[in-house]
């Protein structure tokens, strides 16, 4: 299997032509344990927080370079809601956001998740791209709103969203705080219950709840006005020879969802 085999080319109807999309997974890289590929061989760690080693990140980033137009503009991300625009970005410069987006060809948003969920957007005109970070504080916050935002001010239409791997509904155990965090983001019965549906007990476990991420970012993109939303069928977690993940493994890698103008 070719190592671009090994990676992800989301399954996104209708997206433009001109839009390039990508996502990795822990596959096709040259970390060591525990960065590895899950099955003995390199694995593809793009994160240089997280204690591999720097020369085999740089290797990783340089295997994924060879797909890309140009050099991904990398964030800090920090579980927020501000939206780079990668454009304004200087050469290695790494910005603090946990979004970003483009209006040019040739330069590459990416999002680096280890069960948070990455989620890619286009305007279905090919104008305008983006890619933001929501983990489940981030999107309690409205990063994918700030987004959705940032992308209307910069002159894009009607938008399309695609939801890469993230933590699945049946993984992601959490407390009552994370539920009070999206219901304190309704205003209405309707957004209650679309809160609600996405958070269901546990049998043996009470105030413990199993969190759908995967539908909370669905109604937050349909309350955005974001109507067409495609992906949401992988789970990091439960996958071990294919992703990476915090929650399964502690110290782990970080794989990337990446999109751009052609």
């Amino acid at each position: 299997m070719s190592t671009q085999q090994q990676w992800l080319i989301p399954h996104w109807p209708g997206l433009p032509n001109n839009v390039g999309v990508l996502s990795t997974t822990r596959r096709g890289g040259v970390s060591p344990a525990p960065y590895d590929d899950g099955m003995g061989g390199g694995g593809l760690n793009l994160g240089t927080h997280v204690g591999d080693q720097p020369h085999n990140v740089a290797q990783n980033r340089a295997i994924v370079g060879d797909m890309l137009p140009a050099e991904p503009v990398w964030l800090s991300q920090v579980h927020g809601t501000a939206v780079a625009n990668v454009a304004e970005v200087r050469p290695q410069e790494v910005p603090e956001a946990d979004a970003s987006l483009s209006t040019v060809p040739g330069r590459v948003c990416v999002i680096m998740t280890a069960d948070c969920l990455p989620v890619l957007f286009a305007d279905k005109e090919g104008k305008t791209v983006a890619a933001a970070h929501a983990g489940w504080r981030g999107l309690a916050s409205g990063v994918l709103e700030r987004t959705v935002e940032a992308m209307r001010a910069a002159g894009a239409g009607e938008l399309t969203a695609w939801m890469g791997p993230a933590i699945g509904a049946y993984q992601f155990e959490v407390g009552p705080d994370v539920m009070q965090a999206f219901l304190n983001g309704v205003v209405d019965d309707s957004g209650v219950r679309h809160v609600k549906a996405a958070f269901s007990t546990i049998d043996g476990k009470p105030g413990k709840y199993l969190c759908d991420i995967y539908g909370l970012a669905r109604y937050l993109l349909h309350r955005a006005g974001v109507a067409s939303v495609h992906g949401g069928e992988f789970c990091t977690v439960s996958n071990s020879g294919r992703f990476y993940s915090y929650r399964r493994d502690g110290v782990t890698g970080r794989q990337a969802t990446l999109i751009w103008l052609k």
